[in-house]
């Protein structure tokens, strides 16, 4: 077995997808696909992995993601609705040619790279607006709407690199999806390396080295990360005290739950809320 490699579909008449898809058709597990996606997420939140970074997404938010770039977007709760509008293309239906004329240059740096952004608000909001009219755009007027799209993103001052140069051809052992599933359904518990290489069948240096190989971080970086993604969640949408954060957060430390979320956002827990609030 290998990580899902996706299949897209492309209509009849049309050289790249774009689509909106809704709960049950959102849900997809750890998976690639040659082409390069550009998503703006519509309804739902939750943890979104691509490559090896790992954070929130919510509605609104857009990601720009390479070709062959694993990625995953997780619900916050099962019964949860997840809707987005997808579009997928592969970078040579534009032609080398094409792209080497200099006033493509910024699309081609884009293109040629292996990088994963998530885009500011302003910006997400206009590519919100060309994904709504690319997916029923026709003819020459759809080409032009993506690489609108594309102008935008590459020239964009502000976008946020989440990962780059992150490779993977497909091979990963099934292994790396039940230990990140098992570890979506269970971080907010106490999970040891036994556990965890248990889950993969593997010892535990074996599983370590493996873990490190193809997310690109430690286990236990990946554990802390969704366990601060999740506290970050709760300061968002409550108003719950952060000491109580930290504990419903997997934490029984405040020394070590503060020390991580600092490491990981860049800044305190009473300083994350008051910026969010301020938005």
């Amino acid at each position: 077995m290998k990580t899902l490699v996706q299949k897209i579909i492309i209509e009849e008449h049309h050289s790249f997808a774009c689509k909106t898809y809704r709960t049950p058709h959102f849900e997809t597990n750890w998976h690639l696909h040659e082409e390069a996606e550009l998503i703006i997420i519509k309804e739902g939140a939750g943890t979104v992995m691509i490559g090896d970074y790992v954070g929130e997404y919510k509605q609104g938010d857009v990601f720009f993601i390479a070709g062959l770039l694993p990625h995953w977007f997780r619900k916050q709760h099962s019964r949860q609705i997840g809707a987005a509008t997808v579009a997928q293309f592969n970078t040579h239906i534009f032609g080398n040619a094409f792209l080497e004329n200099p006033e493509l240059n910024s699309i081609q740096m884009l293109l040629n790279k292996k990088d994963g952004i998530s885009l500011p608000p302003k910006a997400a909001a206009t590519i919100e607006v060309l994904l709504s009219k690319m997916e029923y755009a026709k003819g020459f007027n759809r080409m032009q709407i993506l690489l609108d799209a594309l102008n935008l993103i590459s020239n964009s001052k502000q976008k946020k690199i989440l990962t780059q140069n992150f490779t993977d051809t497909g091979k990963t052992d099934p292994a790396i999806e039940r230990i990140i599933d098992y570890s979506f359904k269970n971080y907010l518990s106490p999970i040891t390396l036994q556990e965890a290489a248990s889950i993969a069948e593997m010892s535990i240096p074996t599983f370590c080295r493996f873990f490190k190989k193809n997310i690109k971080k430690t286990y236990f970086e990946f554990l802390q990360e969704l366990r601060i993604n999740h506290a970050c969640n709760l300061l968002k949408t409550t108003n719950k005290q952060i000491l109580t954060i930290c504990y419903e957060s997997g934490y029984n430390s405040w020394a070590h739950f503060s020390q991580k979320f600092k490491q990981i956002k860049k800044m305190a827990p009473n300083a994350y809320r008051k910026e969010f609030k301020a938005e």
